[in-house]
């Protein structure tokens, strides 16, 4: 599903910087895997990257088996419209519209037949626990309620690829277990493919596999297995070991 092949990110000024260094890594289809590293360990410039904001200075990244570094400016923005899925830390909602509208906007942008937009978005509403909440405006709904909202969309028009940043950040310990249980269901049940980058171990710890970044460097990676309190406890050995600030590891929510 997506390949990072040997990326590398450089950016030019009065003294170039090297934000990744020969990053190499595959996500396979129905995987869900995080990205984890200490703050200017380049983990923001590869989801950059790779959800088509920025481009590597050297290396390829392919999607669904395209090159999207290879694709125009009109073909790109397409592409992320359409094949990309985005949840993000403070949820990019747009308040002057309503739950239900926030969700069909991919597909409004689109042109998709209203019926077919009200349908769908009644499914993954219903699927995602926020069938009652449709006619509110988001300044009326809980934070877990609206991150339930930013999930719906970035799968309403069924994407190739799900990329979540920091998206327990704006949640108390309660609803932000509640959207990685549903990140982990929904992963599990139809095999989307998603990757998570986060600082918060508990939210990595509901991933398949872990990828670690250290100074734009690959650090190490480790897989779950059956035990997630286990696999928790490797996550906090190794971000122990990669070193950083103190806020680069939030507070534990077991």
């Amino acid at each position: 599903m997506l390949q990072v092949n040997r990326v590398s990110k450089v950016y030019e000024g009065k003294v170039s910087y090297k934000a990744l260094t020969d990053i190499q890594f595959t996500i396979q289809d129905g995987e869900f895997v995080g990205i984890m590293g200490p703050s200017g360990s380049g983990k923001t410039t590869l989801l950059n990257m790779i959800a088509t904001i920025d481009q590597p200075t050297t290396g390829d990244i392919l999607i669904g088996g395209r090159n999207i570094n290879n694709m125009r400016k009109n073909e790109l923005a397409q592409f992320r419209r359409r094949e990309l899925g985005f949840v993000f830390q403070d949820f990019n909602l747009l308040h002057t519209l309503t739950v239900e509208e926030n969700i069909v906007l991919p597909l409004t942008l689109d042109g998709r037949p209203v019926r077919e937009m009200k349908e769908k978005a009644a499914v993954i509403a219903e699927r995602l626990g926020i069938s009652g909440i449709m006619n509110k405006r988001t300044f009326e709904i809980s934070g877990g309620q609206a991150q339930r909202t930013a999930i719906a969309r970035s799968m309403i028009h069924a994407p190739q690829l799900l990329l979540a940043d920091e998206p327990t950040g704006n949640l108390d310990s309660k609803a932000a277990r509640d959207v990685m249980e549903m990140l982990e269901q929904i992963n599990r049940e139809e095999q989307k493919t998603m990757m998570l980058v986060t600082h918060d171990a508990v939210a990595a710890s509901y991933c398949s596999r872990v990828i670690f970044i250290r100074d734009g460097h690959l650090y190490s990676e480790i897989h779950r297995g059956d035990n997630r309190q286990a696999f928790f406890q490797k996550i906090i050995d190794t971000l122990s070991l990669l070193g950083g600030h103190s806020s680069d590891i939030s507070s534990i929510r077991v």
